[in-house]
C-alpha cells in the first residue's frame, strides 16, 4: 500500500505508539488524523509532527465521535491506514486485600482496549469499502489491489498475563483473538488486518515507574536487552502497510520476551 496521497487515523497518536507510528506515516506521505482523549497532548502532537498532521478529540468506543474523525481524514485523501493504538492499562487480583476485583475497572478495560479497539477497525473499513482500490506491492513483487490496512495492538500480556492483569490480558487477547476473522471478513473488501503484540515499550507510562523497576524490566528483554523504542513499532506499522502478504496475522514485537507471573 502506498502512503503518498493517502490518508490515515492514528488512535493514541497524541503520545508514545501512536504519536511515533502518526511520525512514521507522515514521512510516508500520508495525512495523518491523530486520535486521542480531549486535552493540550493532541494540539501539542500536531505542532510537533508539523504539516500533514490534525488532532480530533474522540473516545474510541464513541460510535458518533469516531465517525467524525474519519470523516475529518477522508476529506482530506483516501482513508487506506487506520492503526489502534489507544489503549489502557489496570491492575487488580481478582481477588485482593479487599475483596474481589472491582467490576467497572474490568468493564472500563474491556470498553477501551476491546470495543474501541473494534469500533475505529468497522468504522475505518466500512469507509474504506466505498473507496476505489490502489495498487499495493514489494519491489519486484506482483500488483495487488488493495483498498486499505488496519493494524490494531495487543500485547505481551495477550499471552503472558502477569498478576493482576486479568482485565488487561483478557481485553488484549480479545483483540489477538478477532484478527484472522475480521481479516477473513473483510478480505472481499480488499481490506486487510494485522495486530502488532509489543513487549515493554518506551511509553508515558513507563516514564512514571521507578529507576529499579524499569532496570529490571529490561534485564528480562534477551535481545536487545532493553525496553522497545516506539519507533521501533512505528517501523513495523509501515512494513505491514508496505507487505500486501502480511494479513490475519498477530506478530510479537518483545525481544524474545516471556513474561514471568510478576
Amino acid at each position: 500500500m502506498e502512503l503518498d496521497g493517502a490518508a490515515a487515523i492514528v488512535t493514541g497518536g497524541a503520545s508514545g505508539l501512536g504519536k511515533a507510528t502518526a511520525r512514521a506515516l507522515l514521512d510516508g506521505g500520508a495525512s495523518v488524523v491523530l486520535i486521542d482523549l480531549p486535552g493540550p497532548r493532541g494540539e501539542e502532537a500536531v505542532a510537533e509532527l508539523g504539516e500533514g498532521a490534525t488532532f480530533m478529540a474522540a473516545d474510541v468506543a464513541n460510535e458518533a465521535e469516531v465517525q467524525a474523525a474519519i470523516d475529518v481524514a477522508t476529506a482530506i485523501a483516501p482513508l487506506r491506514v487506520a492503526v489502534n493504538c489507544a489503549g489502557i492499562v489496570t491492575a487488580n487480583r481478582t481477588v485482593g486485600r479487599d475483596g474481589p476485583a472491582p467490576l467497572e475497572a474490568f468493564e472500563r478495560t474491556i470498553r477501551v482496549n476491546l470495543i474501541g479497539t473494534f469500533n475505529v477497525a468497522r468504522l475505518a473499513a466500512a469507509t474504506m469499502a466505498q473507496q476505489e482500490p490502489a495498487v499495493g506491492r514489494v519491489p519486484g513483487g506482483p500488483d495487488t489491489s488493495e483498498r486499505g490496512v488496519i493494524v490494531n495492538t495487543a500485547s505481551v500480556a495477550a499471552f503472558d498475563g502477569q498478576i493482576g492483569q486479568a482485565a488487561y490480558s483478557a481485553s488484549k487477547a480479545a483483540v489477538a483473538g478477532m484478527t484472522l476473522p475480521i481479516a477473513r471478513d473483510l478480505s472481499k473488501l480488499l481490506i486487510r488486518v494485522v495486530t502488532i503484540a509489543p513487549g515493554i515499550f518506551e511509553t508515558p507510562m513507563m516514564a512514571g515507574m521507578p529507576d529499579e523497576v524499569r532496570h529490571s524490566l529490561e534485564e528480562q528483554v534477551p535481545h536487545p536487552s532493553r525496553l522497545g523504542h516506539p519507533a521501533e513499532y512505528a517501523a513495523l506499522v509501515r512494513s505491514i502497510v508496505a507487505n500486501p502478504m502480511l494479513n490475519g496475522e498477530t506478530i510479537r514485537l518483545d525481544g524474545a520476551i516471556r513474561m514471568q507471573p510478576k
